[in-house]
């Protein structure tokens, strides 16, 4: 293994379950499982979940009076890989997720002394559960938004999990998880985790 392949890298997963601690969360567990696929890679991180802090509403990187954003912002400008973990509501994803995307909208004009976003170089993924079929169109909207603001996504890029439609089946109560979804997470960390390494030693060019 040569010294880019062993070097740390950090991830940040931001889970945008609309419940608050202590509740259970699906896409806190699928969030938590991406993580440890990406440890099997040296890779360290941490999970925020995003109900449990002040994020206001806006796009500037500070909305002030007590919002949380600037410091969920330093940790994911400190890290090299972004995971959205989202559950699936009225075919969209959380109200939540789409705050965290409006909020990263602010990195547009946030740019290095070359004029690249500081987002460049970062590497993101989706996690999506639901209980109706969505997740490739869940997926397709969070990606777009997160390409537009400066991320960059592997090939395989989401994981995902959607229950029979008409029913109440919930990703953390199956009895084991799927082995379908198993190894899509296990592809999604690999190719994230090599491209965030690629972009770790051979940034983009200024334009």
């Amino acid at each position: 293994m040569t010294t880019t392949e062993s070097s740390t890298l950090r991830a940040v997963a931001l889970v945008c379950t609309l419940s608050p601690s202590p509740a259970p969360s699906s896409s806190q567990m699928l969030a938590e499982q991406t993580m440890a696929a990406f440890a099997e890679h040296g890779v360290t991180g941490s999970t925020i979940r995003i109900a449990d802090h002040d994020v206001k509403p806006g796009v500037e990187t500070d909305m002030g009076d007590g919002d949380a954003w600037p410091q969920i912002r330093a940790e994911v400008l400190a890290a090299d890989i972004l995971v959205l973990s989202t559950p699936i509501w009225l075919g969209h994803p959380s109200s939540l997720a789409q705050r965290v995307l409006e909020r990263l909208d602010a990195e547009i004009s946030q740019t290095d002394d070359e004029g690249r976003m500081l987002t460049y170089g970062k590497v993101a993924a989706v996690c999506v559960v639901g209980n109706e079929d969505g997740a490739h169109k869940v997926s397709a909207d969070l990606f777009q938004g997160l390409n537009d603001v400066g991320f960059s996504l592997a090939p395989g890029a989401v994981t995902y999990w959607v229950g029979e439609a008409m029913q109440g089946s919930d990703y953390q109560d199956l009895d084991q998880t799927p082995e379908k979804t198993a190894s899509t997470t296990k592809t999604l960390a690999a190719n994230t985790v090599h491209l965030a390494r690629r972009l770790s030693t051979a940034p983009y060019p200024p334009s």
